[in-house]
């Protein structure tokens, strides 16, 4: 993110199909600029490269591939925005690593704050979108003792945070609730990724709610 600007974000959709036209807001407090972006999707190669994607679509199984081919390496955090709520829907949008947010299930104030998520690496998640990642989880067979295994790794109040963390809520969020420093919720957010062996926290959330099958490796 910019320090002395407010953030840049594409509005990667079909043209005249985004649903907000009155966002952002001038007011706004983290978003300054929403550019449209209409498939085929084109990047600069460099330069201004916008600071998050939003990607309103229909089918995100066939759109968000599509968009992360589009962007390459360039490593800019996306944000889903689509009318499907089923839990297939919803997990693989999360491991792919873009954020979720059920339409209808959002205000404008929410996207935003979403959008302000993703730049510090949160994958942010609206309720529907949390709703369907646990019904995932309480459907797979790694659900039960395996999963209260790798549960037990973690000590009481890392488990506290995870489970704040799996609910959609970033760092600054959890630290508020906790009534921690955000220092101190991110050095436990490290120590929770090494013994879950996530790359980060979305995988952590994937395997907290046991909704992947791979096993963790406690690290001593």
């Amino acid at each position: 993110m910019r320090s002395s600007q407010r953030l840049s974000v594409a509005l990667a959709c079909a043209d005249g199909a985004w649903p907000h036209d009155d966002w952002p807001a001038p007011d706004d407090r983290y978003v300054g600029r929403a550019e449209h972006l209409t498939p085929p999707f084109r990047f600069p190669e460099a330069g201004d490269l916008v600071d998050v994607v939003l990607l309103y679509c229909a089918e995100p199984s066939k759109s968000l591939p599509e968009l992360l081919k589009a962007l390459g390496d360039r490593g800019v955090p996306v944000i889903v925005v689509s009318p499907r709520q089923d839990t297939e829907a919803v997990v693989e949008v999360f491991r792919g690593g873009a954020g979720y947010l059920v339409e209808g299930d959002y205000c404008t104030h929410m996207l935003s704050s979403a959008v302000m998520a993703a730049t510090v690496g949160h994958t942010y998640l609206s309720p529907t979108a949390c709703v369907a990642l646990r019904e995932r989880a309480r459907r797979m067979p790694t659900a039960g003792d395996a999963l209260e295994r790798l549960r037990a790794l973690l000590s009481p109040r890392e488990r506290q945070i995870m489970e704040l963390l799996s609910t959609g809520l970033g760092a600054q969020e959890i630290s508020l609730r906790l009534r921690l420093s955000e220092k101190t919720v991110r050095n436990n957010l490290s120590n929770i990724y090494a013994k879950l062996d996530a790359r980060g926290s979305t995988d952590a959330v994937l395997r907290w709610l046991g909704a992947t099958p791979a096993t963790p490796v406690l690290r001593m």
